[in-house]
Protein backbone atom coordinates (compact mmCIF):
# COMPACT_ATOMS: atom_id res chain seq x y z
CA UNK A 1 0.00 0.00 0.00
CA UNK A 2 1.31 3.58 -1.03
CA UNK A 3 0.86 7.13 0.14
CA UNK A 4 0.27 8.37 -3.16
CA UNK A 5 -3.62 8.93 -2.21
CA UNK A 6 -2.57 11.57 0.72
CA UNK A 7 -3.70 9.16 3.10
CA UNK A 8 -2.96 10.21 6.39
CA UNK A 9 -1.86 8.66 9.40
CA UNK A 10 -1.23 9.93 13.26
CA UNK A 11 -0.29 8.89 16.28
CA UNK A 12 0.20 10.64 19.81
CA UNK A 13 3.49 8.52 20.25
CA UNK A 14 6.38 9.80 19.07
CA UNK A 15 7.25 6.05 17.62
CA UNK A 16 5.95 5.27 13.82
CA UNK A 17 3.11 2.75 14.25
CA UNK A 18 3.50 -1.14 13.11
CA UNK A 19 0.45 -0.52 11.11
CA UNK A 20 1.66 2.30 9.00
CA UNK A 21 2.37 1.22 5.33
CA UNK A 22 5.93 1.12 4.64
CA UNK A 23 5.64 3.94 1.90
CA UNK A 24 4.10 6.50 3.94
CA UNK A 25 5.94 8.49 6.07
CA UNK A 26 5.72 10.21 9.46
CA UNK A 27 4.50 13.45 10.66
CA UNK A 28 5.23 14.72 14.17
CA UNK A 29 2.70 17.27 15.25
CA UNK A 30 4.22 20.00 17.86
CA UNK A 31 2.22 19.23 20.63
CA UNK A 32 1.96 19.16 24.00
CA UNK A 33 3.99 15.95 26.17
CA UNK A 34 1.36 15.24 28.86
CA UNK A 35 -1.71 16.21 27.10
CA UNK A 36 -4.93 14.11 27.32
CA UNK A 37 -5.41 11.23 24.91
CA UNK A 38 -8.84 12.42 23.73
CA UNK A 39 -7.42 16.31 23.31
CA UNK A 40 -4.82 17.53 20.73
CA UNK A 41 -3.17 21.03 21.58
CA UNK A 42 -1.01 22.72 19.01
CA UNK A 43 2.01 24.74 20.80
CA UNK A 44 3.43 25.63 17.48
CA UNK A 45 2.45 27.00 13.97
CA UNK A 46 2.69 25.12 10.89
CA UNK A 47 1.48 24.83 7.44
CA UNK A 48 -0.98 22.08 6.77
CA UNK A 49 -2.63 21.20 3.10
CA UNK A 50 -5.16 18.71 2.38
CA UNK A 51 -5.72 17.70 -1.15
CA UNK A 52 -9.14 15.23 -1.82
CA UNK A 53 -10.31 13.98 -4.75
CA UNK A 54 -12.91 15.46 -6.79
CA UNK A 55 -15.89 12.87 -6.19
CA UNK A 56 -15.12 14.03 -2.61
CA UNK A 57 -15.41 17.53 -3.93
CA UNK A 58 -18.67 16.62 -5.66
CA UNK A 59 -19.69 15.29 -2.13
CA UNK A 60 -19.19 17.74 0.28
CA UNK A 61 -20.95 20.11 -2.91
CA UNK A 62 -24.08 18.20 -2.65
CA UNK A 63 -23.76 18.77 1.58
CA UNK A 64 -22.50 15.04 2.54
CA UNK A 65 -19.27 13.93 4.39
CA UNK A 66 -16.13 12.17 2.72
CA UNK A 67 -15.22 8.73 4.39
CA UNK A 68 -13.06 5.61 3.78
CA UNK A 69 -14.63 2.73 4.91
CA UNK A 70 -12.67 -0.37 6.28
CA UNK A 71 -11.48 -1.48 2.99
CA UNK A 72 -10.02 1.95 2.40
CA UNK A 73 -12.87 2.41 -0.12
CA UNK A 74 -14.22 6.16 -0.55
CA UNK A 75 -17.97 6.50 0.48
CA UNK A 76 -20.60 9.94 0.09
CA UNK A 77 -21.90 9.87 3.69
CA UNK A 78 -25.52 12.23 2.91
CA UNK A 79 -27.35 13.54 6.25
CA UNK A 80 -30.66 14.42 6.95
CA UNK A 81 -29.96 17.83 6.90
CA UNK A 82 -28.21 17.68 3.76
CA UNK A 83 -30.33 15.76 2.25
CA UNK A 84 -33.49 18.34 3.45
CA UNK A 85 -30.88 21.36 2.13
CA UNK A 86 -31.10 19.35 -1.40
CA UNK A 87 -34.47 18.75 -1.73
CA UNK A 88 -34.85 22.90 -0.88
CA UNK A 89 -32.30 24.06 -3.44
CA UNK A 90 -33.94 21.66 -6.02
CA UNK A 91 -37.19 23.23 -5.42
CA UNK A 92 -35.96 27.01 -5.62
CA UNK A 93 -33.91 25.90 -9.07
CA UNK A 94 -37.35 24.75 -10.14
CA UNK A 95 -39.28 27.56 -9.07
CA UNK A 96 -36.81 29.72 -10.28
CA UNK A 97 -37.25 27.87 -13.55
CA UNK A 98 -40.77 27.86 -13.98
CA UNK A 99 -40.69 31.88 -13.36
CA UNK A 100 -38.26 32.29 -15.88
CA UNK A 101 -40.17 30.11 -18.58
CA UNK A 102 -43.16 31.97 -17.53
CA UNK A 103 -41.49 35.46 -18.04
CA UNK A 104 -40.39 34.25 -21.31
CA UNK A 105 -44.06 32.68 -22.94
CA UNK A 106 -45.27 36.04 -21.63
CA UNK A 107 -42.59 37.78 -23.50
CA UNK A 108 -43.40 35.92 -26.96
CA UNK A 109 -47.09 36.17 -26.69
CA UNK A 110 -46.71 40.23 -26.27
CA UNK A 111 -44.10 40.47 -28.98
CA UNK A 112 -46.73 38.14 -31.14
CA UNK A 113 -49.99 40.30 -30.05
CA UNK A 114 -48.75 43.47 -30.94
CA UNK A 115 -47.13 42.37 -34.11
CA UNK A 116 -50.56 40.88 -34.52
CA UNK A 117 -52.37 44.42 -33.94
CA UNK A 118 -49.83 46.25 -36.29
CA UNK A 119 -50.80 43.77 -39.24
CA UNK A 120 -54.97 44.41 -38.20
CA UNK A 121 -54.38 47.74 -38.15
CA UNK A 122 -52.62 47.76 -41.11
CA UNK A 123 -55.46 45.78 -42.53
CA UNK A 124 -58.10 47.84 -41.56
CA UNK A 125 -56.21 51.04 -43.31
CA UNK A 126 -55.59 49.11 -46.24
CA UNK A 127 -59.57 48.06 -46.53
CA UNK A 128 -60.48 51.33 -45.50
CA UNK A 129 -58.84 52.88 -47.92
CA UNK A 130 -59.90 50.18 -50.87
CA UNK A 131 -63.59 50.89 -49.86
CA UNK A 132 -63.19 54.32 -49.92
CA UNK A 133 -62.04 54.34 -53.00
CA UNK A 134 -64.50 51.64 -54.28
CA UNK A 135 -67.54 53.45 -53.03
CA UNK A 136 -66.23 56.85 -54.97
CA UNK A 137 -66.21 54.72 -58.06
CA UNK A 138 -69.34 52.83 -58.06
CA UNK A 139 -70.84 56.59 -56.82
CA UNK A 140 -69.59 58.48 -60.04
CA UNK A 141 -70.75 56.01 -62.41
CA UNK A 142 -68.94 55.62 -66.19
CA UNK A 143 -65.77 57.83 -66.20
CA UNK A 144 -64.29 59.45 -69.23
CA UNK A 145 -61.31 58.24 -68.75
CA UNK A 146 -59.56 54.59 -69.35
CA UNK A 147 -59.53 52.23 -66.51
CA UNK A 148 -56.20 49.73 -66.32
CA UNK A 149 -55.74 46.37 -65.38
CA UNK A 150 -52.16 45.86 -63.25
CA UNK A 151 -50.64 43.83 -65.85
CA UNK A 152 -51.48 46.77 -68.22
CA UNK A 153 -49.39 48.86 -66.13
CA UNK A 154 -46.46 46.63 -65.97
CA UNK A 155 -47.33 46.09 -69.79
CA UNK A 156 -47.25 49.67 -70.43
CA UNK A 157 -44.08 50.74 -68.10
CA UNK A 158 -42.08 46.97 -68.87
CA UNK A 159 -41.96 46.45 -65.71
CA UNK A 160 -41.76 49.82 -64.15
CA UNK A 161 -37.92 49.98 -66.67
CA UNK A 162 -37.86 53.90 -66.75
CA UNK A 163 -38.31 54.89 -63.27
CA UNK A 164 -38.75 59.15 -63.77
CA UNK A 165 -39.36 60.67 -60.17
CA UNK A 166 -40.11 59.21 -56.28
CA UNK A 167 -42.11 61.24 -53.92
CA UNK A 168 -43.96 61.21 -51.02
CA UNK A 169 -47.17 58.77 -52.53
CA UNK A 170 -45.16 56.54 -54.27
CA UNK A 171 -42.90 56.92 -57.65
CA UNK A 172 -43.47 57.58 -61.31
CA UNK A 173 -42.48 55.71 -64.31
CA UNK A 174 -41.73 56.65 -67.84
CA UNK A 175 -44.19 54.27 -70.01
CA UNK A 176 -46.49 54.06 -73.86
CA UNK A 177 -49.53 53.13 -74.38
CA UNK A 178 -50.97 50.51 -77.32
CA UNK A 179 -51.71 53.76 -79.78
CA UNK A 180 -47.93 54.73 -79.04
CA UNK A 181 -48.74 57.86 -76.90
CA UNK A 182 -45.98 58.09 -74.05
CA UNK A 183 -47.15 58.81 -70.56
CA UNK A 184 -45.77 58.96 -67.09
CA UNK A 185 -47.28 56.69 -64.56
CA UNK A 186 -48.02 57.28 -61.51
CA UNK A 187 -47.97 54.05 -58.51
CA UNK A 188 -49.09 55.11 -55.42
CA UNK A 189 -47.97 53.92 -51.96
CA UNK A 190 -50.42 51.76 -50.01
CA UNK A 191 -49.79 52.98 -46.54
CA UNK A 192 -51.06 56.54 -47.80
CA UNK A 193 -53.81 58.13 -46.38
CA UNK A 194 -57.50 56.35 -46.69
CA UNK A 195 -57.20 56.62 -50.61
CA UNK A 196 -58.12 60.51 -50.76
CA UNK A 197 -55.04 61.17 -52.63
CA UNK A 198 -56.24 58.82 -55.37
CA UNK A 199 -59.84 60.00 -54.85
CA UNK A 200 -59.00 63.88 -55.18
CA UNK A 201 -56.93 63.17 -58.42
CA UNK A 202 -59.22 61.34 -60.57
CA UNK A 203 -62.60 63.18 -59.21
CA UNK A 204 -61.35 66.42 -60.02
CA UNK A 205 -58.74 65.71 -62.83
CA UNK A 206 -60.88 63.72 -64.77
CA UNK A 207 -63.80 66.99 -65.00
CA UNK A 208 -60.86 68.93 -66.44
CA UNK A 209 -60.04 70.07 -70.25
CA UNK A 210 -57.97 72.70 -70.51
CA UNK A 211 -54.72 73.73 -72.55
CA UNK A 212 -52.90 74.65 -69.29
CA UNK A 213 -54.19 71.09 -66.96
CA UNK A 214 -52.46 68.42 -67.29
CA UNK A 215 -54.30 65.38 -69.15
CA UNK A 216 -55.25 62.10 -66.92
CA UNK A 217 -55.54 59.25 -69.94
CA UNK A 218 -56.44 56.28 -67.09
CA UNK A 219 -56.09 55.32 -63.76
CA UNK A 220 -55.54 51.83 -62.34
CA UNK A 221 -57.48 50.24 -59.03
CA UNK A 222 -56.88 46.29 -58.04
CA UNK A 223 -56.99 45.23 -55.28
CA UNK A 224 -54.45 47.28 -52.74
CA UNK A 225 -52.61 48.61 -56.97
CA UNK A 226 -53.41 51.79 -57.47
CA UNK A 227 -51.82 53.97 -60.30
CA UNK A 228 -52.52 57.44 -62.64
CA UNK A 229 -51.21 57.32 -66.29
CA UNK A 230 -51.07 60.73 -67.31
CA UNK A 231 -49.56 62.60 -70.47
CA UNK A 232 -46.13 62.46 -70.66
CA UNK A 233 -44.15 65.97 -70.56
CA UNK A 234 -41.02 66.02 -71.60
CA UNK A 235 -39.74 69.19 -70.29
CA UNK A 236 -40.53 68.13 -66.78
CA UNK A 237 -41.48 70.35 -63.72
CA UNK A 238 -41.11 74.40 -64.33
CA UNK A 239 -38.73 73.89 -61.07
CA UNK A 240 -35.55 72.78 -62.87
CA UNK A 241 -35.78 75.49 -65.06
CA UNK A 242 -35.70 78.66 -62.59
CA UNK A 243 -33.67 78.30 -59.56
CA UNK A 244 -30.13 79.88 -59.90
CA UNK A 245 -26.92 77.49 -58.68
CA UNK A 246 -29.75 74.04 -59.15
CA UNK A 247 -27.66 71.53 -61.29
CA UNK A 248 -30.21 71.08 -63.40
CA UNK A 249 -31.50 74.51 -64.97
CA UNK A 250 -27.55 75.64 -65.35
CA UNK A 251 -28.13 74.86 -69.08
CA UNK A 252 -31.75 75.40 -69.43
CA UNK A 253 -32.46 79.19 -68.21
CA UNK A 254 -35.76 80.15 -69.62
CA UNK A 255 -36.27 83.72 -71.34
CA UNK A 256 -37.87 86.46 -69.35
CA UNK A 257 -40.78 86.41 -73.21
CA UNK A 258 -41.25 82.39 -71.55
CA UNK A 259 -41.22 83.04 -68.26
CA UNK A 260 -44.00 85.56 -68.92
CA UNK A 261 -46.27 83.31 -71.33
CA UNK A 262 -45.62 80.79 -68.58
CA UNK A 263 -47.41 83.23 -65.90
CA UNK A 264 -49.90 83.96 -67.80
CA UNK A 265 -50.87 79.88 -68.78
CA UNK A 266 -50.54 79.29 -65.03
CA UNK A 267 -53.02 82.20 -64.57
CA UNK A 268 -55.64 80.77 -67.02
CA UNK A 269 -55.01 77.11 -66.16
CA UNK A 270 -56.31 78.65 -62.00
CA UNK A 271 -58.71 80.50 -63.70
CA UNK A 272 -60.12 77.74 -65.36
CA UNK A 273 -60.15 75.33 -62.73
CA UNK A 274 -62.22 78.11 -60.43
CA UNK A 275 -64.83 79.26 -63.00
CA UNK A 276 -64.43 77.20 -66.17
CA UNK A 277 -65.63 73.90 -64.33
CA UNK A 278 -69.10 72.71 -63.86
CA UNK A 279 -67.54 72.61 -60.64
CA UNK A 280 -64.99 74.66 -58.76
CA UNK A 281 -61.81 73.04 -58.02
CA UNK A 282 -59.49 74.59 -55.77
CA UNK A 283 -56.17 72.88 -56.04
CA UNK A 284 -53.94 74.23 -52.92
CA UNK A 285 -50.74 73.18 -53.93
CA UNK A 286 -49.49 75.46 -56.43
CA UNK A 287 -45.57 75.84 -56.89
CA UNK A 288 -43.06 75.49 -59.39
CA UNK A 289 -42.63 71.37 -58.68
CA UNK A 290 -46.40 71.27 -59.42
CA UNK A 291 -46.38 72.81 -63.17
CA UNK A 292 -45.06 70.48 -65.93
CA UNK A 293 -43.74 71.78 -69.75
CA UNK A 294 -44.42 70.47 -72.64
CA UNK A 295 -41.80 70.44 -75.38
CA UNK A 296 -43.00 74.26 -76.40
CA UNK A 297 -42.74 75.25 -72.51
CA UNK A 298 -46.74 75.53 -72.72
CA UNK A 299 -47.26 75.41 -68.78
CA UNK A 300 -49.83 72.57 -67.38
CA UNK A 301 -50.80 72.48 -63.47
CA UNK A 302 -50.29 68.93 -62.11
CA UNK A 303 -51.00 66.86 -59.03
CA UNK A 304 -54.38 67.11 -57.78
CA UNK A 305 -53.81 64.79 -54.65
CA UNK A 306 -54.77 67.87 -52.06
CA UNK A 307 -57.50 69.11 -54.33
CA UNK A 308 -60.98 70.29 -52.89
CA UNK A 309 -63.99 70.65 -55.20
CA UNK A 310 -66.92 72.66 -54.10
CA UNK A 311 -69.85 73.83 -56.15
CA UNK A 312 -69.52 77.11 -58.15
CA UNK A 313 -71.53 79.39 -56.61
CA UNK A 314 -70.05 78.41 -53.12
CA UNK A 315 -66.63 80.55 -52.74
CA UNK A 316 -65.60 79.47 -48.55
CA UNK A 317 -64.83 76.08 -47.50
CA UNK A 318 -64.29 74.17 -44.31
CA UNK A 319 -61.06 72.32 -44.14
CA UNK A 320 -59.94 70.87 -40.95
CA UNK A 321 -56.52 70.68 -40.98
CA UNK A 322 -53.77 73.28 -42.99
CA UNK A 323 -52.86 71.76 -46.41
CA UNK A 324 -50.31 72.79 -48.76
CA UNK A 325 -46.33 73.56 -49.02
CA UNK A 326 -44.24 75.43 -46.42
CA UNK A 327 -43.91 78.61 -48.54
CA UNK A 328 -46.97 78.40 -50.38
CA UNK A 329 -49.35 78.19 -48.00
CA UNK A 330 -51.77 81.27 -47.60
CA UNK A 331 -52.27 82.64 -44.45
CA UNK A 332 -55.95 81.98 -43.73
CA UNK A 333 -55.46 78.10 -44.16
CA UNK A 334 -52.98 77.54 -41.66
CA UNK A 335 -54.68 80.04 -39.28
CA UNK A 336 -58.23 81.20 -39.61
CA UNK A 337 -57.67 84.64 -38.38
CA UNK A 338 -56.41 85.96 -41.40
CA UNK A 339 -59.62 85.23 -43.36
CA UNK A 340 -61.70 82.45 -44.64
CA UNK A 341 -60.34 79.57 -47.01
CA UNK A 342 -61.41 80.12 -50.90
CA UNK A 343 -60.51 79.82 -54.36
CA UNK A 344 -58.35 82.76 -52.81
CA UNK A 345 -56.34 80.81 -51.31
CA UNK A 346 -54.93 79.58 -54.39
CA UNK A 347 -54.38 83.03 -55.83
CA UNK A 348 -51.77 83.67 -52.85
CA UNK A 349 -49.73 80.68 -53.61
CA UNK A 350 -49.41 81.66 -57.25
CA UNK A 351 -47.97 85.17 -56.42
CA UNK A 352 -45.52 83.35 -54.33
CA UNK A 353 -44.39 81.05 -57.49
CA UNK A 354 -44.57 83.97 -59.63
CA UNK A 355 -42.08 85.71 -57.10
CA UNK A 356 -40.00 83.32 -57.41
CA UNK A 357 -39.60 82.46 -61.10
CA UNK A 358 -38.76 86.51 -61.38
CA UNK A 359 -36.03 86.21 -58.86
CA UNK A 360 -34.68 83.01 -60.12
CA UNK A 361 -34.03 81.92 -56.46
CA UNK A 362 -36.49 80.36 -53.64
CA UNK A 363 -38.30 83.58 -51.87
CA UNK A 364 -36.17 82.83 -48.68
CA UNK A 365 -32.21 83.24 -49.10
CA UNK A 366 -31.11 80.06 -47.39
CA UNK A 367 -27.06 81.02 -48.46
CA UNK A 368 -27.08 83.96 -46.10
CA UNK A 369 -26.72 84.07 -42.21
CA UNK A 370 -29.54 84.59 -39.80
CA UNK A 371 -28.86 88.02 -39.04
CA UNK A 372 -28.77 88.97 -42.89
CA UNK A 373 -31.91 86.60 -43.94
CA UNK A 374 -33.27 88.11 -47.12
CA UNK A 375 -37.04 87.82 -47.53
CA UNK A 376 -37.43 88.54 -51.13
CA UNK A 377 -41.08 89.91 -51.54
CA UNK A 378 -40.22 92.43 -49.01
CA UNK A 379 -36.72 93.09 -50.97
CA UNK A 380 -38.49 93.62 -54.53
CA UNK A 381 -41.61 95.45 -52.83
CA UNK A 382 -38.66 98.33 -51.10
CA UNK A 383 -36.58 98.85 -54.73
CA UNK A 384 -40.21 98.63 -56.72
CA UNK A 385 -41.63 101.00 -54.35
CA UNK A 386 -38.70 103.62 -54.97
CA UNK A 387 -38.68 102.87 -58.22
CA UNK A 388 -34.81 101.61 -57.94
CA UNK A 389 -33.71 98.92 -60.46
CA UNK A 390 -34.57 95.56 -60.21
CA UNK A 391 -31.02 94.17 -60.66
CA UNK A 392 -33.15 91.03 -62.36
CA UNK A 393 -30.84 88.87 -64.70
CA UNK A 394 -31.32 88.67 -68.88
CA UNK A 395 -33.42 91.48 -69.56
CA UNK A 396 -32.40 92.15 -72.95
CA UNK A 397 -34.52 94.75 -73.89
CA UNK A 398 -37.53 97.13 -72.84
CA UNK A 399 -40.11 94.72 -72.97
CA UNK A 400 -38.85 92.42 -70.68
CA UNK A 401 -38.67 94.97 -68.08
CA UNK A 402 -42.04 95.82 -68.68
CA UNK A 403 -43.00 92.18 -68.69
CA UNK A 404 -41.26 91.84 -65.11
CA UNK A 405 -42.39 94.78 -63.30
CA UNK A 406 -46.43 93.66 -64.69
CA UNK A 407 -45.41 90.03 -63.40
CA UNK A 408 -44.06 91.85 -59.53
CA UNK A 409 -46.84 93.86 -59.39
CA UNK A 410 -49.57 91.14 -60.03
CA UNK A 411 -47.55 88.90 -57.47
CA UNK A 412 -47.20 91.17 -54.85
CA UNK A 413 -51.32 92.01 -55.34
CA UNK A 414 -51.88 87.83 -55.49
CA UNK A 415 -50.18 87.91 -51.45
CA UNK A 416 -51.86 90.48 -50.06
CA UNK A 417 -52.39 88.93 -46.24
CA UNK A 418 -56.39 89.89 -46.69
CA UNK A 419 -58.01 87.41 -49.21
CA UNK A 420 -60.23 90.11 -49.80
CA UNK A 421 -57.67 92.59 -50.96
CA UNK A 422 -56.19 89.93 -53.52
CA UNK A 423 -57.68 89.54 -57.28
CA UNK A 424 -59.72 86.62 -58.48
CA UNK A 425 -57.40 84.58 -61.34
CA UNK A 426 -59.30 86.42 -63.60
CA UNK A 427 -58.32 89.66 -62.52
CA UNK A 428 -54.68 88.06 -62.76
CA UNK A 429 -54.96 87.57 -66.63
CA UNK A 430 -56.01 90.47 -67.38
CA UNK A 431 -53.74 92.50 -65.36
CA UNK A 432 -50.79 90.62 -67.09
CA UNK A 433 -52.22 90.58 -70.40
CA UNK A 434 -52.76 94.48 -70.10
CA UNK A 435 -50.51 97.50 -70.09
CA UNK A 436 -47.73 98.09 -67.21
CA UNK A 437 -49.08 101.78 -66.89
CA UNK A 438 -52.49 100.85 -66.04
CA UNK A 439 -51.40 98.78 -62.88
CA UNK A 440 -51.12 100.39 -59.49
CA UNK A 441 -48.52 99.00 -56.64
CA UNK A 442 -50.41 97.06 -54.18
CA UNK A 443 -49.82 97.68 -50.01
CA UNK A 444 -47.10 95.87 -48.95
CA UNK A 445 -47.65 92.51 -47.48
CA UNK A 446 -47.14 92.64 -43.69
CA UNK A 447 -46.60 88.82 -42.96
CA UNK A 448 -42.28 88.86 -41.99
CA UNK A 449 -40.27 86.47 -43.12
CA UNK A 450 -40.79 82.57 -41.98
CA UNK A 451 -38.74 80.94 -39.33
CA UNK A 452 -35.36 79.25 -40.36
CA UNK A 453 -36.93 76.25 -39.27
CA UNK A 454 -39.51 75.80 -41.80
CA UNK A 455 -37.81 76.67 -44.52
CA UNK A 456 -37.38 73.26 -47.28
CA UNK A 457 -39.86 71.96 -45.16
CA UNK A 458 -42.08 69.72 -47.52
CA UNK A 459 -45.87 69.46 -47.98
CA UNK A 460 -48.42 69.42 -44.71
CA UNK A 461 -50.24 66.93 -46.12
CA UNK A 462 -48.81 64.74 -48.39
CA UNK A 463 -48.22 66.86 -52.14
CA UNK A 464 -46.56 64.47 -54.27
CA UNK A 465 -42.31 65.51 -53.88
CA UNK A 466 -40.70 64.23 -57.09
CA UNK A 467 -36.95 64.57 -58.05
CA UNK A 468 -37.92 65.61 -61.62
CA UNK A 469 -41.37 65.79 -62.60
CA UNK A 470 -45.29 64.74 -61.92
Amino acid sequence: MSCGDYNIYYTHSNEASQSFPSGCSTIQLPVQEHSHEAELNITAEFDFEVRVSDACSRCYSRGGLCELDKKAEFNCIVTEEAFQKGIKSLEVIAIATSFAGIGVLTFIIYCFWRKLSSTKDIWKKENLAHQNVKAFLRNRGPLVISRYSYSDVKTMTKSFNDKLGQGGYGSVYKGKLQDGCFVAVKVLNNSKGNGEEFINEVASISRTSHVNIVTLKGFCFEGSKRALIYELMPNGSLEKFIYKGNPSSSNHQLGWETLYKISIGIARGLEYLHRGCNTRILHFDIKPHNILLDENFCPKISDFGLAKICPREKSIISMVGARGTVGYIAPEVFCRSFGVISHKSDVYSYGMMVLEMVGSRKNIDVSVDLTGEIYFPHWIYKHLELNEELGLLGLLNEGDEDNARKMIIVSLWCIQTDPSNRPSMSRVVEMLEGSLESLQIPPKPYLSSPSRSSIGSSTVMGSMQYDSMY
